[in-house]
């Protein structure tokens, strides 16, 4: 049965989850739009720090967040020279991590749709009038809506099972920063083995949801 915490830690992960799905998509619909069209010598530099969170140990991640959020990096003593305060171990700063340590998965499949949509209708576009801004939305976006629809359901579905970033940038504050992974590794610690397999088996299932919904689409 799933206490009150539970279901607390519950609804924290998928406030997570839907805020970065949101932010990623529009931080990265640009990014993979320069990738996917750029000849820039560069390029491929961009890309590399782009995926370096798939290789990059997520406590590694976290804690260059932490040392820069917190009350005694540039990021956290300038946010508390203003009158704010730092980010670390603040919902805020678990949604900074999890952009970052999300944003290949975002990239990458916009950035694999825009390749295969091509310039090609994007010229005709242009040709009978339309602006960019017209061409992107009436042509490129409904185009490569499969694309969208993939990087979304990816970035939601990492954000849900975050772990190493969010323990070392947002500790586990109930209410505050405890989201579902961390709360799993709570119980276990404490032994309390019931609550944590009704939690994971919860995640697997999602899990296995996610992928064949990205599988489907890729068959469409």
């Amino acid at each position: 049965m799933l206490q009150a915490s539970d279901w607390q830690a519950i609804s924290l992960t998928l406030q997570l989850a839907l805020v970065t799905t949101v932010v990623l998509l529009v931080l990265a619909t640009p990014l993979a739009w320069w990738l996917a069209f750029t000849e820039k010598r560069w390029r491929s530099w961009v890309q590399a720090l782009v995926a370096m969170p798939l290789v990059l140990p997520p406590t590694v991640l976290g804690f260059y967040l932490l040392i820069t959020l917190g009350p005694h990096g540039f990021i956290g003593q300038t946010l508390e020279a203003l009158g704010g305060r730092h980010l670390a171990f603040t919902f805020t700063g678990i949604v900074i991590g999890s952009v970052i340590y999300s944003l290949p998965f975002a990239v990458q499949p916009l950035t694999e749709a825009f390749r295969q949509m091509g310039r090609r209708p994007l010229q005709i576009a242009a040709s009978l009038g339309a602006s960019k801004l017209d061409a992107l939305r009436t042509i490129a976006l409904p185009m490569c809506r499969g694309g969208f629809v993939v990087a979304a359901t990816l970035v939601f579905a990492h954000t849900l099972g975050e772990f190493g970033v969010i323990l070392m940038i947002g500790g586990s504050i109930p209410g505050e920063t405890q989201v579902l992974s961390v709360l799993i590794y709570d119980h276990t610690e404490a032994l309390n083995y019931t609550a944590a397999h009704t939690l994971s088996l919860g995640m697997i299932a999602v899990s296995l949801m996610v992928l064949a919904i990205v599988y489907g689409r890729r068959r469409s």
